[in-house]
């Protein structure tokens, strides 16, 4: 499992009229982050944008599959990650639309996350 650095560094440079986009490999994959905020993996030859319930009616009216993988058990599972529409591999103002919107669902999930607590000073 790997990713495409090719496919990085476009986006990188197609958004940063936006932002600054940076990288966090793992699992085989990179996250990627626009100003800090998790909106996109890259897997093998594609990026995945972060997506949650409230946007999911966009992501299916455009036809973007959800991220799945198989388990080493076999068991599916999927993530809030939408593969990008065709127009966002090529067309920077596109990869900008859609990104804002992944960055939309990334801010909607870590308001969403409890604060972690402090551990007592000893």
């Amino acid at each position: 499992m790997s990713f495409d650095e090719g496919l990085f560094a476009w986006v990188e440079d197609a958004l940063e009229p936006i932002g600054a986009v940076t990288l966090r490999k793992m699992m085989g994959g990179a996250t990627l982050y626009l100003d800090g905020i998790i909106f996109a993996i890259l897997f093998e030859d594609g990026i995945w944008l972060k997506s949650d319930a409230e946007s999911d009616a966009v992501w299916d009216s455009e036809g973007c599959e959800r991220f799945a993988f198989t388990m080493k058990d076999g068991k599916v599972e999927s993530m809030n990650y939408r593969r990008a529409p065709a127009d966002a591999y090529d067309d920077p103002e596109a990869m900008q639309h859609w990104a804002r919107l992944a960055v939309e669902a990334g801010l909607r999930a870590a308001a969403r996350k409890k604060p972690r607590r402090k551990k007592p000073l000893q």
